[in-house]
Order: C-alpha cells, then sequence, then structure tokens
C-alpha cells in the first residue's frame, strides 16, 4: 500500500544538541533532529521511535468537521436527550481563529465552533469542551441551569481541571 511506506528520512545531527530528539515533517520528508555522539543504533531507534509520534500526532490533527458532529449527536443522545432539537446545532466545526477560548457557541444561529488547540487533548475533554458548548443552546448563561447540564457529563470537573492546567502552563486564559 502506499500509504503505509515509510517517508524519507533526512536525519540531522548536531554537535550542541545533548539529549533532546525531535521530528517534523519538511514537504514529503521527514527531518529528525538529534544528538551528534548518538551511535548508528541509536539514530535507527530513534527514527522509528519518532516516525511513530508524528505519525500519531498527525493522527489526531485529522479528525474532521464530520467526527465532531458525530461526537456531538452522541454526547446529545447520551447527556441531553430531553432536550431534542433545542440541544441540536446547525454545524460544529474545528477552527484555528480561536486563541483565548477552548470553543464558541452562537445560539441564535446554532453554530459551534471548538478551538484547534484542543484536537490532540484526550477525547475525554473534547467532549467535555463540546458538551459545554451544546448546553449553551439550550441555556445560553452560565447559570446554575446551564451548569447542571454540563455537571451531567461525569468527567467534567476533571476535563476542567485539565483545561486549568494547561491554561496555566501555555498562559492562554481559559475562559467559559
Amino acid at each position: 500500500m502506499a500509504g503505509t511506506r515509510k517517508p524519507v528520512v533526512e536525519v540531522r545531527r548536531s554537535q550542541r544538541r545533548r539529549r533532546t530528539v525531535s521530528a517534523y515533517r519538511d514537504g514529503e520528508r521527514v527531518v529528525v533532529l538529534i544528538p551528534d555522539q548518538f551511535s548508528r543504533a541509536e539514530e535507527s531507534e530513534w527514527v522509528d521511535r519518532m516516525l511513530a509520534r508524528l505519525a500519531a500526532r498527525e493522527g489526531r490533527l485529522a479528525r474532521s468537521d464530520a467526527e465532531l458532529l458525530a461526537r456531538a449527536t452522541r454526547l446529545i443522545n447520551l447527556y441531553l436527550s430531553e432536550h431534542g432539537a433545542a440541544a441540536a446545532p446547525a454545524s460544529v466545526r474545528w477552527v484555528t481563529n480561536q486563541n483565548g477560548r477552548w470553543g464558541s457557541c452562537t445560539p441564535a444561529d446554532r453554530t459551534i465552533r471548538i478551538s484547534h488547540r484542543i484536537q490532540d487533548m484526550p477525547d475525554w475533554v473534547i467532549d467535555y469542551v463540546l458538551l459545554h458548548e451544546l448546553a449553551h443552546l439550550i441555556v445560553p448563561s452560565h447559570n446554575a441551569a446551564f451548569w447542571a447540564l454540563v455537571g451531567r457529563y461525569p468527567k467534567s470537573e476533571r476535563a476542567r481541571g485539565y483545561l486549568e492546567g494547561v491554561a496555566a502552563t501555555t498562559g492562554v486564559p481559559l475562559t467559559d
């Protein structure tokens, strides 16, 4: 299969690099940066390891808008089913222009936008952010009724803690 073919790999050794190894895609090839003192066996081991990491990361980033809508439908059925059409969004999509929010909802046109910054976070965190935005279709404000809906998700507190930790380490404020 063409999709399973190993990519062209360029290994760049650095005398300044001591322990860290990194990799990135440059067009059709993968560049792996390693310390100069690595043996050929260590180089081979790290190339394989970094190719696997890169493939895993790219797989997570390949999450589509269609998958996001399917996830929203599943969450509605699990946690908001008694609200029927009121909980159904007109559209759900990933966006790259949200730098101060994890997601946003416009109840007037029933659209939900989820920041691309959470695409590689655990599924339970994505589910929390998505359910948070779905709850805004039913209750636009952050009042007690809203938080009661969000609280139906069993991992809501854990996910909020996760997002607060990310916000603290990256300097991106957590906004509800």
